[in-house]
């Protein structure tokens, strides 16, 4: 107990030698990473904006599948499918939103108490920057897997040339999520 007091006289100790202005400044210059909540905030509103948006989408296709109900023609199929995946990047990037705020804020501002005790939760306990990119790149590598998948729906394969290109999109995009996963261990 008698250590902690210690400590704290002696800092502010250490404080007083120096010069007001210097002191001042330090301050001003430790306070200006706050500056950073004008990213936290406007990213989660996005992530909050994006929700709606992809929340939206998919509830449309329920409506109208429930307008239709067993009478679906083959360009249904192709709206609902292309809406629902359109949603899930939505949602990814409504993640990234929340990674980077989180990460940002945890990073700059304070640690996350409620984030240090979940046991539930661990991708949002970001550690350094380099954490927070990695984290970031996997929702993104995850983006681009959704809209990959989205736009090659949309190709007509007429050749073999054309499937074993498919096939070889679809392989490194596996190989890319392996050694991905094989990096986080």
């Amino acid at each position: 107990m008698e250590g902690k007091g210690t400590e704290t006289k002696e800092k502010d100790c250490l404080c007083e030698d120096r010069p007001f202005l210097e002191r001042t400044f330090e301050k001003a210059l430790w306070a200006s990473r706050l500056l950073v909540l004008i990213a936290v905030i406007p990213s989660l509103c996005a992530s909050f904006a994006l929700f709606i948006i992809g929340t939206n989408k998919i509830f449309k296709v329920f409506v109208k599948t429930m307008e239709n109900f067993m009478d679906y023609d083959a360009n249904y199929y192709k709206y609902a499918i292309g809406n629902i995946i359109t949603a899930v990047d939505i949602y990814l990037i409504a993640t990234v939103m929340i990674i980077f705020s989180l990460g940002l804020y945890e990073l700059y501002v304070s640690k996350l108490e409620p984030a240090e005790v979940s046991d539930n939760v661990k991708i949002l306990n970001i550690k350094s920057l380099e954490d927070l990119k990695t984290k970031l790149a996997k929702v993104v590598l995850m983006v681009l897997i959704v809209t990959f998948f989205k736009y090659a729906q949309r190709v007509a394969y007429s050749t073999p040339m054309d499937l074993l290109v498919f096939g070889g999109a679809i392989l490194t995009i596996a190989l890319t999520v392996y050694f991905t996963g094989k990096h986080a261990k």
